[in-house]
């Protein structure tokens, strides 16, 4: 098995509405992929709670098969739907953890 941790900062151009909206977006768009990407056991992401202490605004925790798993997740046109539409256009970084369990 193998984790996936993805830290997430929004772009604070952003408007709070805007923001709250972008979050469920992703939140929503992310976890549907478990049936869709082979090898993607578990999917949750984290968009409430954040306390002030924090310096990202989502967490996605996600659990996969296989290292392999993990590479095709990365390039599975589902994946990359999400990633180029509900991610990318509305943050301005990203942290990635990976490691297998």
């Amino acid at each position: 098995m193998v984790k996936h941790i993805i830290l997430w900062t929004l772009n604070p151009e952003l408007s709070e509405s805007e923001k709250t909206q972008v979050k469920h977006d992703i939140k929503q768009s992310l976890e549907r992929l478990v049936g869709q990407v082979p090898g993607l056991v578990e999917c949750k992401v984290n968009i409430d709670g954040r306390l002030s202490s924090s310096n990202a605004d989502v967490m996605l925790d996600s659990t996969l098969a296989t290292p392999e798993a993990l590479k095709s997740y990365a390039v599975h046109p589902a994946h990359v739907e999400v990633a180029d539409t509900k991610i990318r256009p509305f943050t301005v970084q990203r942290t990635c953890l990976d490691f297998e369990l």
